[in-house]
């Protein structure tokens, strides 16, 4: 039996589709449900043992006392541009705190989401190093709250058996519909093609890059998945921080032509200002470093961007279809 958070999410519940397709369906679900109802179709047709509350965990926990193999903690307060830190420190890392608590306790093999965001803007490198929480400064409230998290875990004399904070870079695929301005790149230049025929990508703001040049480490979902699911059957050493990027960074202008001719039109691109309450805060180039998880022992290779947007263009936004 596995415990997974962030289960109507879109990271979330494409874990879940992979689990499923593994044959693992013992899981309780948990997430807000009741006041997220935009999310529950990504659950239609999975198979699970039962959904919780988010609120209604620990309680639920303490009273049922499932037998659990393993934890993947997912659910998170994921909006970039959202300011309040009390708001992360409740959700992002207090809440986080009292799951690593009960692994510890319970001696449960624990897997977590931490994110790219952490890194900031790169000044530091994008190392999954243990010892480079302490002097990284992440440019939103955001990646504070994952960085804070990171950085109490390594002060922990107490820990679960097994323990692994994944960095999530840009995730991209199925399932999410319901994040609207948060969503990927693909999905809006999808939406905006759909609609006018042409997409409008942030003009860059800084001198070193030309417009479309920004670079990001853009991760097909299923592959996130698959790492999820390696981890949590192997259970390799060393415990820690992983990346979980491609290793290759690409340009938005790359994502934005894959889309298109994933739609079969002509790539229409032009450019707007980047909107000002973000423009401070943006990261201009991301690519993890993979040496760690491929150390760990990971050989499966990443999707291509081209694949990676081609599957999730013909087999989900096209059909309008959910994983």
């Amino acid at each position: 039996m596995y415990l997974l958070t962030g289960a109507a999410g879109f990271i979330g519940s494409a874990l879940l589709a992979y689990l499923n397709e593994q044959g693992v369906t013992d899981l309780i679900l948990v997430d807000d449900f009741t006041n997220y109802p935009e999310k529950l179709p990504n659950l239609a047709g999975k198979q699970y043992r039962q959904k919780v509350e988010r609120d209604a965990l620990f309680a639920t926990w303490d009273q049922e006392k499932w037998p659990l193999l393993g934890v993947y903690h997912l659910g998170a307060r994921t909006d970039t541009a959202e300011p309040s830190t009390a708001l992360f420190d409740r959700l992002n890392l207090n809440y986080t705190k009292e799951v690593w608590r009960r692994c510890t306790e319970q001696q449960i093999p624990l897997i977590y989401a931490s994110s790219g965001a952490t890194y900031g803007l790169g000044e530091h490198g994008y190392v999954d190093d243990d010892a480079l929480p302490a002097v990284l400064e992440p440019l939103n409230a955001y990646g504070r709250s994952k960085n804070d998290f990171d950085r109490w875990v390594l002060t922990q004399e107490e820990k679960p058996p097994h323990y692994y904070g994944l960095k999530f870079f840009n995730v991209y695929g199925p399932n999410e519909y319901h994040k609207g301005r948060m969503a990927s790149v693909v999905w809006h230049t999808f939406r905006q093609v759909k609609a006018t025929g042409a997409m409008k990508l942030f003009r860059s703001h800084h001198p070193d890059y030309a417009d479309g040049q920004q670079r990001r480490d853009f991760i097909y979902v299923k592959d996130l998945c698959a790492v999820n699911y390696w981890l949590m059957t192997q259970l390799p050493q060393p415990n820690g921080l992983y990346n979980l990027g491609t290793g290759q960074s690409r340009t938005f202008l790359d994502l934005a032509t894959a889309t298109f001719t994933a739609m079969g039109r002509t790539p229409e691109i032009s450019f707007i200002d980047t909107p000002a309450d973000i423009r401070d805060k943006y990261q201009y180039f991301t690519e993890a470093v993979m040496t760690k998880l491929r150390s760990a022992g990971y050989q499966k290779p990443f999707t291509s961007l081209e694949a990676g947007v081609e599957d999730y263009v013909t087999n989900y936004l096209l059909p309008e279809k959910r994983w």
